[in-house]
């Protein structure tokens, strides 16, 4: 379970991170014709930060939705008072895939049409990862089920963090069959 976290999470960290796949050395320049290239998949996006009102706030809030999808604290630059502190989450230590940071005052979260889709392990992460956003100051954007506009499979939940981010968390596979 914790490999297919870990590659999901490096595949999906906005609604649809998509991997390229091109040589390292040719970032930049485009030889579809080369078949002498050592291809390797390259992730879309290397992580994404929100800017936050309240660091202790967020991070409280983070530690509890982030738990059932299997991703936790992975750093932290907790100084009260100070200015540009932060938290990393991730799998593995000193590797976030998404970070929270105090953000000067006045400063508003995007507005619609912006919203960060996180991978879950299974259905129940989905389930318990809506239910420990609306009991952590979170409010409901869409209960967890099937989105059938979005696939057969396409088990999601969605809800407005404390700063007004839009988030999700979303399984696209067959449910795990019952016991």
């Amino acid at each position: 379970a914790a490999d297919r976290r870990a590659a999901a999470l490096g595949v999906v960290v906005a609604a649809a991170a998509i991997s390229t796949t091109t040589s390292r050395s040719d970032l930049g320049r485009s030889d579809p014709g080369r078949s002498d290239q050592r291809l390797t998949a390259i992730p879309m996006l290397h992580h994404i930060s929100f800017g936050v009102a309240d660091i202790a706030r967020a991070a409280s809030f983070y530690d509890a939705v982030l738990a059932p999808l299997g991703y936790r604290r992975v750093w932290e630059d907790i100084r009260p008072g100070e200015v540009d502190q932060a938290v990393g989450y991730g799998i593995s230590d000193g590797q976030d895939k998404f970070a929270i940071k105090q953000r000067s005052p006045g400063k508003l979260a995007p507005g619609p049409g912006f919203h960060l889709a996180f991978a879950a392990p299974d259905r129940a992460a989905v389930d318990a990862f809506h239910a420990a956003a609306l009991a952590h100051g979170g409010s409901d954007q869409g209960k967890p089920g099937l989105r059938p506009d979005y696939g057969p499979n396409y088990y999601a939940a969605f809800a407005l963090d404390p700063d007004g981010y839009w988030i999700e968390a979303v399984i696209n596979a067959p449910a795990a069959p019952t016991r």
